[in-house]
């Protein structure tokens, strides 16, 4: 089976019709460290454009079957839509993305921009639950890769006065379900604290969504990378 074969059959699986952007597999030894993770190129690719970017964390144990939902629920549709490159990452044997896992970074974001032409030489990041806090974790441990974080839901663990000030020039995307109660109390109190702080933080209750939020997927997607354009720009109320 070709690679192109292989991008058509999973289109099918995936949304019900051909592929129209691309879904690459790959694994990579990263700082001695196995990572396993796909890319979404987009309709057309071309390796000499540049291309605006995300780095995307499933939620869970953040396994690769985890990784294929949030493609088809989540990234898929709007990353063809808005032509953007999607690199989803599943964690690997250390741990998820802000525990041991996260030794594969910074080396991993270099390698990306080694391997595409990334818009700005910055990336979006974002996530689901445990890649909601991932993404936090890694935009604040490594600021200068990122133009904005998301965490739908997510939010920054060790909140401390220098972890938060790496986040000062980002654009923070911070989404959670109207009845996900725990989730929603941490994570308006700590949109709080960053509006206090003039960082430029968005926060939206989903009605009527718990943890897992319908809200944002499928078409429903489209506004998060409607916030990843405004990001690149400066960011939205």
């Amino acid at each position: 089976m070709t690679r192109l074969h292989a991008a058509v059959v999973l289109g099918v699986i995936l949304g019900g019709s051909p592929a129209i952007a691309e879904i690459l597999t790959k694994n990579e030894q990263i700082a001695g460290t196995t990572l396993y993770y796909k890319v979404i190129l987009p309709k057309d690719y071309d390796a000499a454009r540049e291309y605006p970017a995300v780095i995307a964390f499933p939620g869970g144990a953040q396994t690769m079957p985890m990784v294929d939902g949030m493609i088809a629920r989540n990234l898929k549709l709007q990353a063809d839509k808005h032509g953007y490159i999607v690199a989803v990452l599943s964690a690997p044997a250390a741990g998820r993305f802000y525990e041991g896992g996260a030794v594969v970074f910074p080396a991993f974001l270099d390698k990306l921009l080694a391997d595409y032409k990334i818009r700005g030489g910055k990336f979006h990041i974002a996530g689901i639950s445990n890649g909601g806090l991932s993404s936090f974790h890694i935009a604040a441990s490594y600021p200068k890769y990122f133009w904005s974080v998301t965490g739908f839901p997510g939010y920054l663990l060790d909140a401390t006065d220098q972890r938060v000030s790496a986040l000062q020039e980002m654009c923070l995307n911070m989404h959670v379900g109207q009845l996900d109660a725990q989730w929603l109390d941490t994570m308006q109190a700590q949109a709080a604290t960053f509006r206090a702080k003039g960082m430029k933080v968005r926060f939206t209750i989903e009605k009527g969504q718990g943890h897992v939020m319908t809200t944002l997927e499928g078409p429903g997607a489209a506004r998060l990378f409607d916030q990843f354009d405004e990001a690149a720009h400066g960011c939205g109320k």
